[in-house]
């Protein structure tokens, strides 16, 4: 017999304790399946809420989409580890037992790892941007050339990120050419007193096209801050035994836009560094205090978890050692080592594909990869999966890029399809 009394809220939310959540998320649960009515049912509700709430927590993924640098999954996979319980000497120094600063450390390692005097390390790249602009440029105005006022992810504009760093907008040239004497204009005309390249990140211009390289921005006699974007430290890649792949040529590298005469670069930490979500300005030694000095430096640095992960990558860096970055070890895989790792998961569902960097760099590029192609769309039944796969769907094919799903989860991807398909 049913009652036609609602059952105990704290009785029922005691029944989901198997889900692993917290007591108070269950009494949510319980009380919100319990208001929408019918209580034959409401113990399956609950369960479901709960279940959907469990689900929507931070887990670990398999990204087997093949871009490299998805940002809806964090981007750059980091493989760190931190001791648990323990403090760190974040803002101590260990030798004098003083005060010490946590831009101490990792920006010394960025700045040798990319040739600059100096560095500082914010929380994401349009932090990095703003900040510099506040710094160098509150209050005056800054060139920008009209093909380089980007969008970039999350809604971010660079117009707007000027505006807010206190900065005017000074707009130079036109969309799709931009000379060196519109920069230099801007400059005698218009009380320019900082040029601003900026990397296109996720889109391009091709065709009746012109623009200014840094080396000829350099010649003005103003700073020029290059906002390279996607992170890649060196051009010739020497942590990389091949050297640097064909797919990151034209790619503008910190080292050589320092070299070409850019005062300062910004670039982020979770692209082609393949570290944690910072953002890095590094160049010349009084540029770099000038940012450090300045009151948002404080609002906008990373935390000690962050600069941990941050650090562990940048000494792979100075090792020379691209196999212990997960993003490097990933995208240099070979072909025939990907083919070979199908082909023991199932010889009928190996086929050719592209990975693409994503990320917002390098666009239209394309990498070529093998994964597991199957029939059908069961893009769902993965991603429900523990863990949860992610996969993409072409031409009602799923297709499992295994470039992007790290070998120790060949296992758990073989299982999910198979059990998918029967």
């Amino acid at each position: 017999m049913v009652s036609k009394y609602p059952p105990s809220v704290d009785q029922l939310a005691r029944s989901l304790k198997d889900t692993g959540l917290p007591h108070p998320l269950l009494v949510d649960a319980a009380r919100l399946a319990i208001s929408e009515g019918d209580s034959e049912d409401v113990q399956v509700r609950a369960r479901n809420i709960a279940e959907l709430m469990a689900s929507s927590l931070l887990t670990d993924v398999v990204n087997a989409t093949g871009v490299l640098l998805h940002t809806n999954m964090g981007r750059a996979p980091v493989d760190v580890t931190i001791n648990s319980g323990r403090y760190t000497n974040l803002e101590l120094d260990l030798i004098t037992g003083n005060r010490g600063s946590r831009q101490d450390r990792v920006p010394l390692l960025l700045a040798k790892a990319c040739g600059a005097e100096a560095a500082i390390v914010v929380n994401n790249c349009a932090s990095a941007v703003m900040l510099v602009l506040a710094a160098l440029a509150e209050g005056e105005s800054v060139g920008v050339s009209r093909g380089e006022l980007v969008e970039i992810g999350g809604g971010f504009r660079i117009p707007e990120v000027i505006t807010q760093s206190g900065a005017k907008l000074v707009e130079v040239g036109t969309t799709n050419r931009t000379r060196v004497k519109d920069f230099a204009k801007a400059v005698t005309k218009r009380n320019v007193v900082l040029n601003l390249s900026v990397h296109q990140s996720n889109y391009r211009i091709e065709g009746f096209t012109e623009s200014v390289k840094i080396s000829e921005l350099a010649e003005l006699d103003v700073p020029v801050v290059a906002d390279i974007g996607s992170g890649l430290l060196d051009a010739a890649c020497p942590w990389l035994e091949s050297g640097p792949p064909a797919w990151l040529r034209n790619e503008p590298a910190a080292r050589q836009t320092l070299e070409a005469g850019a005062d300062l670069v910004t670039f982020s930490g979770d692209k082609l560094l393949g570290g944690p979500q910072v953002g890095i300005i590094a160049g010349k030694a009084d540029l770099v205090k000038a940012c450090s000095s300045h009151p948002l430096a404080r609002a906008l640095r990373p935390g000690g978890l962050v600069l941990n992960a941050l650090e562990k990558i940048v000494l792979s860096y100075l090792n020379r050692d691209g196999n212990a970055i997960p993003f490097w070890r990933m995208a240099t895989l070979t072909v025939e080592e990907l083919h070979a790792r199908a082909e023991v998961i199932n010889p009928l569902w190996v086929g050719d594909t592209f990975s693409t960097p994503g990320g917002g760099t390098l666009p239209g590029v394309e990498i070529p990869s093998v994964g597991l192609v199957v029939p059908g769309d069961y893009s769902e039944s993965l991603r429900l999966n523990d863990p949860p796969i992610i996969c993409r769907v072409v031409d009602n094919s799923t297709i499992c890029d295994l470039r992007t799903v790290h070998p120790d989860d060949d296992e758990v991807v073989a299982a999910a399809l198979e059990a998918a398909v029967s």
